[in-house]
């Protein structure tokens, strides 16, 4: 199956100003910068984490600490596969325990991942508190979770693919919607 890339959303500059908002927001609402700490949901959500970090440094002269967590270990929903995973042990140089922790990822979408995140911080410690920082709300939640910072809500049917496309990874910024697309046998 291929996919079908129906809109474009987001381009760098966008994803940029976006960012930057949310980075701003968090400065806002947290009083104590020195106990805030971002875990980036592995990929892109370390990604975005590190950008959110870097804006706050520049914003605030205050070094924001950033780790990766991989959420596969504790997801409900992908254990009954079978399949073998490969799993990667957290990279969080500092306790979580105490800490107002940014768990930072590209898009939310049934919220099951972010449960899974949650479930990997607490094994690592107890959090003071969790915010929530996504850079595409999608909707279609299937848990009670949203996000505290989102820098698009971006309504979609279930159909469609978001593809959130970051120059650390795929070598540019954008957020395409696309759709799958069945392609026909050769005859």
């Amino acid at each position: 199956m291929e996919d079908k890339i129906k809109a474009k959303v987001m381009d760098a500059a966008k994803i940029r100003r976006s960012l930057f908002r949310m980075a701003t927001e968090i400065v806002e609402r947290n009083r104590d910068l020195k106990n805030v700490v971002i875990v980036g949901i592995r990929t892109r959500g370390l990604h975005v984490g590190k950008r959110i970090a870097r804006m706050i440094q520049d914003i605030e002269r205050i070094k924001v600490p950033v780790g990766v967590l991989d959420t596969l270990p504790f997801r409900d929903d992908l254990n009954a596969s079978g399949a073998r995973r490969i799993t990667l042990k957290p990279e969080i140089g500092f306790a979580v325990s105490g800490k107002d922790v940014i768990l930072a990822d590209d898009v939310l979408f049934t919220g099951r991942t972010i449960r899974a995140a949650m479930d990997g911080l607490f094994a690592l410690g107890r959090p003071r508190t969790i915010q929530l920082l996504v850079l595409i709300d999608r909707g279609h939640r299937e848990l009670p979770i949203r996000p505290d910072y989102a820098g698009k809500i971006l309504p979609t049917s279930r159909r469609e693919i978001v593809q959130v496309h970051l120059k650390e990874e795929d070598g540019s910024d954008e957020v395409l919607i696309a759709e799958p697309v069945k392609l026909m046998p050769n005859k």
